[in-house]
């Protein structure tokens, strides 16, 4: 039994070398597939031109592929070649398009070792350790198109009627009218600015308004606040890997630019002559 099961390992071993991809010996970056007028086309330039493209032309058979992008990286250089003279516009563009690229890959490195984990926690524990503790409400509105309808409606409240069943009726907020005027809860700069300003200044339990603002005039009742709970690392873990990164970058780009030499001799000239199209024709 034992050999049988090693002529059965020693069976997917093979099977297993034979469907492995067999990369051709020798080859590198540099090797060279074809030459056009003295110019060399490189393997290089086939992997990184096949990278680029689009998920439905990498799926190609392997031999059609490489067939078609050696085919026209030769008649992209021949076309190349047969242009002998660049218009400003045109020659500015290139160099743009290469400074951009380079200028992106100088970016990628030093975003690549910017967020750490000890970054992250670091840059969280910044902004929240000796931040003040943010509010939150929990409030309802009844929302009305005139002031003389919020007046009304504020009357029959101070009469008793019941703030929910008003605003089932008469908000025309329907969303949160279904809900007798429920807004849940929220924070700071989640209300247009009028409404959060009555919010803040409301006393808990009473009536506030009318407030007016761009959606008509509110009826606000607060029903309790409480220190809103800092956010998880993990739910702005993106936003403060932004932050690491664009800070990583400007003072990389500081350090670089201490020790470049910088002139700008454009400074003088009127900004409008951007818009002179003319002058690259």
């Amino acid at each position: 039994m034992m050999a049988k099961h090693a002529g059965f390992w020693s069976g997917l071993a093979v099977l297993a070398a034979l469907a492995a991809p067999v990369w051709a010996e020798g080859e590198t970056a540099d090797t060279v597939v074809a030459t056009v007028n003295g110019t060399k086309l490189t393997l290089g330039n086939m992997i990184a031109l096949r990278e680029s493209l689009p998920e439905q032309y990498q799926s190609l058979p392997d031999d059609v592929l490489f067939k078609g992008i050696l085919d026209q990286l030769v008649q992209q250089e021949t076309l190349r070649q047969s242009v002998t003279d660049l218009s400003p516009r045109q020659s500015a563009t290139v160099e743009n398009d290469t400074r951009g690229y380079v200028s992106g890959v100088a970016i990628d490195a030093i975003v690549a070792t910017a967020v750490t984990d000890e970054a992250l926690q670091a840059a969280y524990d910044k902004r929240y350790k000796d931040a003040a503790p943010q509010k939150e409400f929990s409030a309802s509105h009844i929302l009305v198109d005139t002031v003389e309808e919020a007046e009304a409606i504020k009357t029959e409240l101070a009469g008793g009627a019941d703030f929910a069943e008003l605003a089932k009726a008469k908000s025309t907020d329907t969303g949160s009218g279904a809900n007798g005027g429920d807004l849940g809860w929220f924070g700071l700069g989640v209300m247009v600015q009028p409404f959060e300003d009555a919010v803040v200044a409301a006393k808990i339990g009473e009536v506030t308004g009318p407030v007016q603002s761009d959606f008509g005039y509110h009826l606000i009742l607060v029903k309790e606040t409480r220190d809103a709970a800092n956010p998880p690392l993990d739910d702005i873990r993106d936003e403060l890997a932004a932050e690491i990164e664009n800070a990583a970058i400007d003072a990389k780009i500081e350090e670089l630019s201490k020790t470049a030499t910088i002139t700008r001799e454009g400074e003088g000239i009127d900004p409008t002559i951007l818009k002179n199209s003319a002058l690259i024709d």
